[in-house]
């Protein structure tokens, strides 16, 4: 799993009968901060997650493990909404 920041919404008229109706973000990777990347992923929402939040996406085969997504053509998912970072008994990033 990584981390990642919502920086929009994706919308697609013309999508997969498998996945039509679930919310796709954009998601920006970041790093355990909050301190965001280059890198961009289109993710499915499973939490219900807003723009500027910090959030946990799973890629690959593991995102189509859940009941959601199980067997679905889906190589990014949103499996939580970050509230804290502890690293070495210091918090680094809080909502």
């Amino acid at each position: 799993m990584i981390f990642g920041k919502i920086v929009g919404t994706v919308v697609s008229t013309q999508i997969d009968k498998e996945i039509k109706g679930k919310k796709c973000l954009l998601v920006q990777t970041c790093n355990h901060k909050g301190e965001v990347d280059d890198n961009y992923l289109v993710a499915v929402d499973l939490v219900g997650a807003g723009v500027e939040e910090i959030v946990i996406i799973s890629q690959g085969s593991s995102a189509r493990q859940t009941e959601v997504t199980h067997q679905k053509p889906v190589d990014c998912i949103i499996v939580g909404i970050v509230d804290m970072v502890e690293e070495h008994n210091k918090i680094v990033f809080k909502k």
